[in-house]
């Protein structure tokens, strides 16, 4: 493993173009979908009309990208999904829209520990129609039993 290290979205998007071609790409971090437009050289002062107004563009889609590349596409791209609504629903959705080949679900709303827990309850689905509800483990045991079904599919 040569770890690549990123602060921007962009910077990681540019990061995983460079290292293509691989055989599988696994896109597992929450890159925000919005950053500011412009970042000042200078600090913002606080003045009597309250907060600035920030102006929000789109980060680059790196789940997107690397599902819809030509030729050095990976062979199999994982996304996941974090949901609060109609998790399978949404994730067949975000599975279609992005174009990946498996997608992990989560559910983050109200009740749950997913974000700052060690557990969670994945719902795997794939491009194939395939859906399957893990029961809730640890996201140690997640990461295995995912890379387990890598092994499977690149050995079959």
């Amino acid at each position: 493993v040569t770890p690549v290290f990123v602060e921007t979205a962009e910077q990681m998007l540019a990061a995983s173009l460079e290292a293509l071609p691989v055989d599988m790409a696994i896109c597992a971090a929450a890159v925000a979908d919005w950053r500011a437009a412009a970042t000042p050289d200078h600090k913002i002062k606080k003045d009597q009309d309250g907060p600035p107004r920030l102006e929000l563009t789109e980060n680059p889609d790196i789940l997107a990208t690397l599902s819809q590349r030509g030729n050095d596409r990976p062979h199999v791209v994982v996304g996941f999904a974090a949901e609060t609504d109609d998790l399978v629903q949404n994730a067949k959705a975000k599975l279609a829209r992005k174009g990946c080949d498996w997608l992990l679900a989560n559910d983050v709303g109200r009740g749950t520990d997913t974000f700052g827990g060690d557990n969670n309850t994945i719902h795997w689905l794939t491009t194939a129609g395939d859906h399957e509800e893990w029961p809730r483990m640890s996201k140690e045991l997640v990461a295995e039993q995912l890379i387990e079904r890598l092994v499977r599919h690149f050995a079959a």
